[in-house]
């Protein structure tokens, strides 16, 4: 009989055997086992946990994850700023450099112009920006950006790539005023390319108009004829396109013509121009004088020997002479009335003859 407070039985009365629980056990695993084998039954389970646990997790990292979102936030709105910041200015600087290369292009595609319009005549030239403008009525001067100290000097030949613009005027140590073709004070020795005749350009105050002042009433000129420089004058050479007729006013009380023509230079849109020197060897090159008279000639020049004489022509013998069996010697010098005088006979002495003019002597000059 068991005392008060002890416990009854063998300790492991209730709870069985090891072995009955590690039996259960293992067969409750396979039953498990062949169940999600075949019916996918933890799989179905794992699925309904993570569902049941999901709100759970994002709650728990619900504020770490708010916090991470704000840092990042912030951070890609700086690096997008700073990013906008840096696009801006390479955009400027692209623009800057884009217009400076449309700025060298049309300054290459100017020069080009230019050396392509550069006469053979030419022995250099030197290219000069226009850096000022006066296109008034009563002043058609620009100024550019090259003096003495480029070699630069007075009355000196200013061309672009389509004519003559006019010749420099005032020089100074670094730039130098142009004074253009449309000038009031300047006048240009032109030729028609047509006919050749030579006429003198007169600036009228308008860069898009020359005046030929002194053209007679029956000159031949068109509306169409190009205007060269004649070469005279001692600045431009000859051959150099300067103007084409536009305007021709005839009136029949007056004896000269009004003759406008309008120059092939581009005198209000240059942005640069080229200045010439030439070969004074060149017969195209222009001639300066001084005080009407040359400054130097060629001591080599020598008079050519005068042409020797023509032979004497052939003449046929007189009939007199053919029937008398004789040749006739031709004199030369003999007027043809002369020798016809001499063919003939004597006649009878109740006939008074022909007084028979001297012979004449034709005097030629040989060069």
């Amino acid at each position: 009989m068991a005392g008060f407070g002890t416990r009854s039985g063998s300790p492991h009365s209730r709870g069985g055997s090891p072995g009955f629980r590690f039996t259960l056990y293992a067969l409750l695993s396979v039953v498990i086992m062949v169940l999600d084998q075949r019916m996918d039954l933890l799989e179905r389970a794992r699925f309904l946990l993570q569902a049941l646990t999901y709100p759970v997790e994002v709650s728990v990292n619900a504020p770490l994850a708010g916090w991470h979102w704000l840092e990042q936030a912030f951070t890609s709105r700086q690096t997008l700023e700073a990013e906008n910041r840096q696009l801006r200015t390479r955009m400027r600087d692209l623009e800057v450099r884009t217009l400076r290369f449309d700025a060298l292009a049309r300054e290459n595609a100017a020069l080009l112009g230019l050396k392509r319009a550069v006469p053979p005549v030419a022995e250099r030239w030197l290219p000069a920006d226009i850096v000022d403008i006066d296109l008034s009525r009563l002043r058609q001067r620009v100024l550019i950006d090259r003096g003495t100290q480029n070699g630069v000097y007075r009355n000196q030949a200013v061309l672009d790539d389509a004519g003559v613009v006019g010749q420099t005027m005032h020089v100074g140590p670094w730039s130098a005023v142009v004074l253009l073709i449309t000038d009031p004070e300047h006048d240009l020795p032109v030729q028609i390319a047509r006919t050749g005749f030579r006429t003198i350009a007169v600036g009228t105050g308008d860069p898009n108009a020359l005046a030929l002042p002194y053209l007679p009433a029956n000159a031949d000129v068109r509306v169409g004829d190009v205007l060269v420089t004649s070469g005279l004058g001692g600045v431009f050479p000859s051959g150099y396109p300067v103007a084409r007729i536009t305007q021709i006013h005839r009136a029949a009380i007056q004896p000269m013509n009004q003759v406008l023509a309008k120059p092939f230079a581009h005198l209000q849109t240059d942005r640069a121009v080229m200045l010439l020197w030439f070969r004074p060897d060149s017969p195209a090159a222009p001639v300066h004088t001084h005080e009407g008279q040359l400054r130097s000639g060629n001591p080599a020049a020598q008079p050519l020997s005068p042409p020797p004489p023509p032979p004497p022509p052939a003449c046929a013998p007189a009939s007199g002479a053919a029937a008398s069996g004789g040749a006739k010697t031709v004199v030369p010098g003999v007027s043809t009335q002369s020798r016809a005088a001499q063919a003939v006979p004597a006649a009878p002495a109740t006939v008074k003859p022909t007084p028979v003019a001297p012979p004449r002597t034709s005097l030629r000059h040989h060069p």
